[in-house]
């Protein structure tokens, strides 16, 4: 399952800086280093001889190593660490998007049961 993850923020380095750190975390887990394999990068469709973009999503493909709970338990507590609860968008190869806003085991319960749907 292919999942792209953004950051709902005004400042675009507040965005960056928060995919960032979202992608420390995810590589700091030795499973989803070796199964799901995070990468940041761009949205944005690239121009020959432009300057880069700024990063604007982090992408991940779930496997049966690092599974949907796997991911919500991992984003779950990357939000609890935050002195703020940035607001995460998880949008899957679909197309449908889930907005993260609340408490991070709120909104948890909420991801994990529209990543699993997919699967149904």
């Amino acid at each position: 399952m292919k999942i792209a993850i953004g950051v709902d923020q005004e400042a675009a380095a507040s965005e960056e800086q928060h995919l960032r750190s979202l992608h420390e975390w995810l590589l700091a887990d030795a499973t989803c280093r070796r199964y799901a394999r995070p990468a940041l990068g761009s949205g944005a469709v690239v121009v020959p001889g432009a300057q880069g973009d700024l990063i604007d999503v982090l992408s991940l493909v779930l496997g049966t190593g690092f599974n949907a709970a796997s991911l919500v338990a991992a984003i779950a507590a990357w939000r609890r660490s935050r002195p703020e609860t940035p607001t995460i968008i998880v949008e899957r190869a679909d197309g449908t998007r889930v907005l993260l806003t609340g408490a991070a085991d709120e909104d948890a319960g909420r991801l994990l049961a529209e990543l699993e749907q997919e699967r149904a």
